[in-house]
């Protein structure tokens, strides 16, 4: 059979490899002038392709039944052999897939030479308009118009997108498709506070706990970095696609940040503190626990003067600082948008597709990776989700 992959993303060449190994005749079509432009960019251009602990508790989407049947131990196990075939040798850390050159250039090179070993057929700069189907595929281009038999749509989502029309929504919304409102994840977070230029350049362990509408939602541990603009760090940026979807509900989204992580109840921890060191001020009994300068913005907060010592606070003051260090809560109003997301929340609605990746709606047509409403954790999730995917899709279409 002819088959179009729209898109050259690395979840295409997967898709495409294993196809055209079963007898297809297969073709990527790429807007931009060079394939798999995007996966050079992820773990910071080391391309943390995988994890560990692959499972659907680590995604958000509109058909979580659907993702446990599709993330399962079989499907996990036949792209991590896909990746040994094509010969790349895995770094694993922390339970994060690397390739061990830590470069993404090495997976997309492999990828590169098996497709080209198949003469998989690569048209760069070519950019679809529209897609019409009727027994077959006719796919219109700002070059020509090409007939197939099937389509994969692989083009990813409109994250990290500056300056360049996205459409493929469109399109697929008039062959008759749901698109969920796309909206960014994995992406910085914003809020208008006065002490933002205060607290920048802080880092600190933490747990970050999402409120939405004073109701809890879920929370996670990790690195937060304090920015002029908010906050940031693989454990704000794992929550951020909810509060995304939240404020376009116009829902309140406040986060509640633990910065003593490892304390169980911080005022007690702070009474017996005081107890053994009753020498110390305020600033003294905890910069060697809390950075200095995210004292200061708390206590200039709350009007508490730093020279105190603990028990010259009043009772009220004791108790507004332990609540500030274990439960500080900020309160987000924006996001730093689709141009700063690495994926989105939202896309095709995963309802529509079946556990082959089928659509229900269109006949031959397939939909892979990001495009469709699947969104998961910093560490490998979403590139393994589209992976995953391409392979299924290339093992049955």
């Amino acid at each position: 059979m002819d088959i179009c992959i729209i898109g050259g993303g690395a979840s295409s060449f997967v898709c495409a490899i294993k196809a055209s190994r079963r007898g297809h005749k297969v073709t990527i079509l790429e807007k931009n002038n060079n394939p798999m432009k995007k996966l050079l960019l992820t773990g910071n251009g080391k391309c943390n392709y995988f994890n560990s602990e692959m499972d659907s508790s680590h995604y958000r989407s509109s058909n979580k039944e659907l993702l446990d049947e599709i993330i399962n131990s079989n499907n996990i196990k036949n792209t991590l052999d896909f990746f040994e075939e094509i010969g790349v040798v895995p770094r694993i850390k922390n339970g994060y897939y690397y390739p061990y050159s830590n470069t993404a250039t090495t997976i997309k090179n492999l990828l590169l030479v098996e497709a080209e070993r198949l003469n998989i057929n690569i048209k760069t700069n070519t950019y679809v308009k529209d897609i019409i189907h009727n027994n077959k595929f006719i796919i219109k281009t700002n070059n020509e118009d090409l007939v197939c038999d099937k389509v994969v749509i692989a083009t990813g989502s409109n994250a990290s997108i500056k300056n360049e029309e996205y459409n493929v929504y469109d399109i697929l919304k008039n062959l008759g498709h749901t698109i969920i409102t796309p909206v960014p994840a994995l992406v910085m977070l914003e809020g208008k506070e006065k002490y933002f230029n205060d607290w920048a350049g802080i880092r600190s362990d933490a747990v970050v706990s999402l409120y939405e509408d004073d109701s809890f939602v879920c929370s996670y541990e990790g690195e937060v970095q304090l920015t002029n603009y908010g906050i940031s760090g693989i454990c704000v940026m794992n929550l951020s696609g909810r509060v995304a979807r939240g404020l376009l509900e116009n829902k309140n989204e406040v986060l509640r940040i633990n910065f003593m992580p490892n304390v169980d109840y911080a005022f007690e921890y702070l009474i017996d503190r005081s107890e053994s060191h009753k020498n110390l001020t305020i600033v003294e009994l905890l910069e060697s626990i809390i950075n200095y300068k995210l004292l200061y913005v708390i206590l200039k907060k709350n009007n508490i003067n730093p020279n105190k010592k603990w028990d010259d606070l009043s009772y009220e003051e004791k108790h507004t600082l332990a609540k500030e260090l274990s439960s500080f809560e900020l309160r987000i109003t924006s996001t730093k948008g689709l141009e700063n997301a690495q994926v989105v929340s939202g896309g095709v609605n995963l309802m529509e597709v079946n556990n082959d990746f089928s659509s229900k709606v269109v006949d031959d047509l397939y939909l892979i990776g990001e495009v469709l409403d699947v969104d998961g954790d910093c560490g490998g999730y979403n590139l393994g989700f589209a992976f995953i995917s391409g392979l299924i899709v290339g093992e049955i279409i």
